[in-house]
């Protein structure tokens, strides 16, 4: 395939998904007995670029490793 098909492909592929994630909003919306609206901007949470302070982790233990002095079985 060329690099014209792969990207017709995908602008299709796309395409379709988007129209399906439209159908779900709305076959949800009507299960919920409402229309489907944008979201309120006043609900929206801006969640910054910068990385987090890493004294935040310092006492928590890997999730699915278990604590750092024990081993994994």
């Amino acid at each position: 395939m060329s690099l014209h098909d792969d990207l017709t492909a995908v602008r299709r592929n796309l395409d379709e998904l988007t129209r399906k994630v439209e159908r779900l909003e709305q076959r949800a919306a009507a299960t919920r007995g409402r229309p489907v609206s944008a979201p309120d901007p006043s609900l929206m949470v801006t969640v910054p670029d910068t990385p987090y302070d890493s004294s935040l982790w310092t006492d928590s233990d890997d999730e699915g490793l278990g604590a750092r002095d024990r081993r994994a079985p």
